[in-house]
């Protein structure tokens, strides 16, 4: 008997109720899977940004002084220098990227206004590269095109939704504020925390942090958790060490 998939059945005798259908646990369906990858990523990178460059900061001035008020300032100078930072380049590299989609969308619109009948035969060819038959894929084409042709094309062709570009102001703002959050940490554990412990408290609670958002980023972006967890807190556990070495060389020498 051959295999009997839901092409062969017509949508009225499906036992399937399509209103009824949910997403999978862990399998997201839908549009703004893009917006939410984008907010992911900048959040990610500018708490992670945050916690180390900070935190490898405070410790290497730690290392070099024991004047709390010299690890402050050190402290606050570079989490207002790595915040604005991380948002400008992040604006600056996603409003790349925006201009990049609109202008192929752009084209996109244009090929489909002035050769229509091309424009349907390439979407078919595409889906006959998915695995589709040349006849069932006109017919899936013809349709997509008829219910929202610069749709059907952009997902296919270009990997776009035109209804979910990136946006840069999101990115810059969720960068810079995630940085600002991330390096709070750092700077207040050890400007408050006694001088005897200051360092390995801070180096303690960093640890800590970047596990968390490691955690955090796997779990949002349905990665697995332990690679991130040990790249996160590997990573910041190194800086704070390089960090700590030369400050301590260098206050040795002054």
């Amino acid at each position: 008997m051959g295999r009997v998939t839901t092409e062969d059945v017509p949508a009225a005798e499906l036992d399937v109720d399509v209103d009824d259908v949910r997403e999978h646990e862990g399998e997201p369906h839908g549009a703004g899977i893009g917006s939410r990858l984008n907010w992911l990523r900048a959040g990610v990178l500018g708490a992670n940004d945050g916690i180390v460059s900070t935190a490898g900061l405070v410790v290497g001035v730690a290392g070099a002084t024991t004047d709390r008020t010299q690890i402050l300032v050190a402290g606050l100078a570079g989490l207002v220098a790595g915040a604005m930072s991380m948002a400008a380049g992040e604006y600056v590299s996603v409003s790349t990227q925006r201009d990049s989609e609109k202008a192929l969308l752009d084209k996109e619109r244009r090929e489909l206004r002035e050769m229509p009948e091309e424009e349907l035969a390439e979407l078919a060819a595409l889906y006959v590269e998915k695995g589709l038959d040349a006849e069932l894929a006109l017919q899936v084409a013809q349709q997509l095109t008829d219910h929202d042709a610069l749709g059907a094309h952009a997902e296919v062709e270009l990997g776009i939704d035109p209804d979910d570009l990136t946006s840069p102001w999101a990115a810059a703002f969720a960068s810079m504020i995630a940085f600002t959050l991330g390096a709070l940490l750092p700077l207040l554990t050890i400007v408050l925390v006694p001088q005897d412990a200051r360092v390995a408290v801070t180096v303690l609670s960093v640890a800590v942090a970047l596990a968390i958002t490691g955690w955090t980023s796997a779990r949002l972006s349905f990665g697995p958790a332990g690679r991130a967890v040990l790249r996160n807190v590997g990573g910041g556990l190194f800086a704070m060490l390089a960090t700590y070495l030369v400050g301590s060389l260098v206050g040795a020498r002054i």
